[in-house]
């Protein structure tokens, strides 16, 4: 397949993960189900605002955090379910939506937004609102793990996303970052695909998802994950 740079599967072929630019690798991958994804926003980091955050690089973030291209998010429109991460940045792209999608972050005065908007053809067709303080010590979940990247999302919001999608089997996430569209499909016994363009980022989604896929045979009985051939 072209644009593939490096790729890792599990056994059963589960979760599968590439590295490469999704705008080459979306035209010759497998059936899936649904997309779900936090593209990058394009925020013009400013140096100031990564001095109180130690894990930001303002000049790796330069390279990173640029608004992808209106033909990458219309790819995205052409699956019968998505869920778009700061879909107001690509609204005209986008088009219309039949839902959106908001987490209030009940952070107050911060650095960051007080809440993100995900643009969505799910199973609602109305707003819905997740509400999870996501700031430092106060945060209600993953309390005193360290973010593994920049624009990190909840692991409690994708399974949040999930559940407005109760019929998917195989899920794609062709902006992974650090891979917790990964380790929510993980605990709910979902198939994954994730592309990731970044090195650096690729590699620490396959740790991670490798130490949830540890700990889910550790702790307990794994939900059992559709054998369903990639290939229809």
């Amino acid at each position: 397949m072209n644009g593939i740079k490096d790729e890792w599967m599990t056994e059963c072929g589960s979760i599968r993960l590439l590295l490469g630019d999704c705008l080459e690798i979306l035209p010759g991958l497998e059936k899936v189900d649904a997309v779900v994804t936090d593209p990058p926003y394009g925020l013009e980091w400013r140096e100031q605002g990564f001095k109180k955050q130690p894990i930001l690089d303002y000049k790796e973030a330069k390279g990173w955090d640029l608004l992808c291209s209106d033909k990458a998010i219309k790819a995205i429109k052409c699956y019968s379910s998505w869920i778009i991460w700061g879909g107001n940045y690509y609204a005209s792209a986008i088009g219309d939506c039949p839902s959106l999608l908001v987490w209030d972050k009940m952070t107050g005065k911060n650095l960051f937004a007080d809440c993100e908007i995900a643009f969505s053809r799910c199973n609602t067709k109305t707003t819905r609102i997740f509400r999870h303080q996501w700031c430092g010590v106060f945060k209600d979940s993953e309390r005193g793990e360290q973010n593994l990247h920049p624009t990190q999302k909840p692991v409690a919001l994708m399974e949040w996303c999930l559940g407005f999608l109760p019929n998917t089997q195989t899920i794609l996430d062709p902006f992974m970052g650090s891979g917790t569209t990964g380790v929510a499909c993980i605990r709910l016994g979902r198939r994954f695909i994730g592309i990731e363009k970044e090195p650096k980022y690729f590699e620490i989604a396959k740790r991670r998802i490798r130490d949830e896929l540890d700990k889910t045979r550790l702790i307990e009985k794994p939900k059992k994950l559709v054998q369903k051939s990639f290939v229809e």
